[in-house]
């Protein structure tokens, strides 16, 4: 197998990409990616051993860019943490307006692959929604959050149940109105107050307590 440096596996994957994303995996051949990247159907299969193969690298290509740009709008976002998340959702609802929005890559590709569960790029698509998920949860729990992984659990609802209304009505107001819900939800448990095992301190940021161990004392 090529490595994934090798500048030929990259241009495979930039041209599958262009045409999954754009027409659906079902829809398009082997035959079709290869034609766009300019290369023989044998070279496309030396660099990927199935289409399967090729899917899965689709998404997994696509994996770190969409978390790293999530995290670059709740950074860059000003506000508190409900203006933060929020932000998402109003940038994804400028992403919505763009000619070439077709939704989320992961869930369509997912839907495409119900009757197989097992395959590879589910397990990607799976992975890359916990991740999403989880970084939200690092950050609810930052600010002392209770019930931090219910508050990002449902982050992660309203982020995919918008795109599933979005591309169905193609109106990115719902996207806005999943953030509005979303900055009330993130809002509402900051003002529930802190764990129960935490504390703020002078910045305002909940702190967790560091408890003395019953048997040696040490904190």
């Amino acid at each position: 197998m090529a490595r994934s440096s090798d500048p030929t596996r990259t241009r495979i994957i930039q041209a599958a990409s262009e045409l999954f994303y754009s027409e659906g995996i079902r829809a398009v051949s082997v035959d079709a990616v290869a034609e766009k990247a300019g290369l023989t159907k044998k070279t496309l299969y030396y660099h990927f051993r199935s289409k399967d193969d090729l899917i899965a690298a689709y998404l997994a290509a696509r994996d770190q860019p969409n978390l790293a740009l999530f995290k670059r709008w709740f950074e860059e976002a000003e506000g508190a943490l409900p203006d933060k998340v929020a932000a998402i959702f109003t940038n994804l609802a400028r992403s919505v307006r763009h000619p070439k929005w077709r939704g989320c890559g992961f869930l369509r590709t997912t839907a495409e692959l119900a009757n197989l569960p097992g395959h590879p790029a589910i397990k990607i698509g799976a992975a890359h929604k916990k991740k999403f998920e989880g970084w939200l949860l690092a950050a609810f729990e930052a600010a002392g959050i209770r019930d931090a992984g219910e508050l990002a659990r449902q982050m992660l609802l309203l982020l995919d149940g918008a795109f599933a209304v979005v591309l169905l009505h193609r109106d990115a107001g719902y996207m806005e109105t999943a953030g509005s819900a979303a900055h009330a939800l993130v809002a509402a448990a900051l003002a529930g107050g802190p764990r129960p095992n935490g504390d703020s301190g002078r910045d305002g940021i909940r702190r967790p307590r560091r408890h003395r161990n019953a048997r040696t004392g040490v904190r």
